[in-house]
């Protein structure tokens, strides 16, 4: 892969801009923001970087580069909205949350979870990377899993009842899809200082990595490497 890839990561609060994991930029996003906003923000953010392809990581359910549904946590229009013609630059999205354990994964079986707004949630084995909604996920007294894990629950049920809440539910998770292992990312996930054997704290900055790894390609076949289901 040589083109340079700029990889944007698109929260429920913030749009991080990266070129490398040491040049990044980022400016609010929140549930006014719509598309065509964004993309003026981008456009004036990096006006003075040079690349040539684009990674998006997208918190909504993504299939085959499109976006299924419309944000729980931003404005609307998004499903409908044409980035390549917008941005005049090959433009690949996969989901957020997918995007960061793509950058985190170092083999075997990976179940990824990302602690943020809501929960973000990836299974990746081998060459193979399946999007999960794991938050939707019921979880007793007519919620679903990420109103306790994500940053309502937080907010909810204070730092230590959420840590344990974390702990339980994340074990439960790595057994059910006989992971190898787990990486915690997301912005809560700082506040989780000792994890159990098998889990591990991951970075936000691998999102970087993950986009970069989205262009990537087999040197036999010129296919991508990635396998995005």
């Amino acid at each position: 892969m040589k083109k340079r890839i700029l990889v944007i990561d698109i929260g429920g609060s913030n749009v991080k801009v990266m070129i490398s994991r040491e040049q990044r930029r980022k400016f609010r996003s929140g549930p006014e923001m719509t598309p065509r906003e964004m993309v003026a923000q981008l456009k004036s953010m990096v006006e003075d970087w040079t690349f040539g392809a684009i990674s998006m990581g997208f918190p909504a359910p993504v299939r085959n580069g499109c976006i299924m549904i419309e944000p729980k946590h931003l404005g609307s229009g998004w499903t409908r909205f044409n980035f390549e013609k917008s941005l005049g630059t090959p433009v690949r999205i996969i989901n957020d949350a997918a995007m960061q354990a793509l950058g985190s994964y170092h083999g075997r079986r990976m179940l990824f979870l990302g602690l943020g707004t809501g929960l973000g949630s990836t299974l990746i084995w081998e060459n193979n990377v399946l999007p999960l909604e794991l938050g939707d996920l019921p979880y007793g007294n007519g919620h679903i899993i990420e109103d306790y894990l994500g940053k309502s629950g937080l907010k909810e049920l204070g730092e230590k009842q959420w840590k344990d809440e974390v702990l339980r539910a994340v074990v439960l998770l790595k057994k059910s899809l006989i992971a190898d292992y787990v990486v915690l990312g997301g912005g809560s996930a700082k506040k989780l200082d000792k994890l159990p054997d098998g889990i591990e704290p991951g970075n936000n900055l691998n999102a970087f990595l993950g986009g970069v790894r989205l262009w990537q390609t087999d040197p036999h076949t010129r296919r991508a490497k990635w396998q995005i289901l």
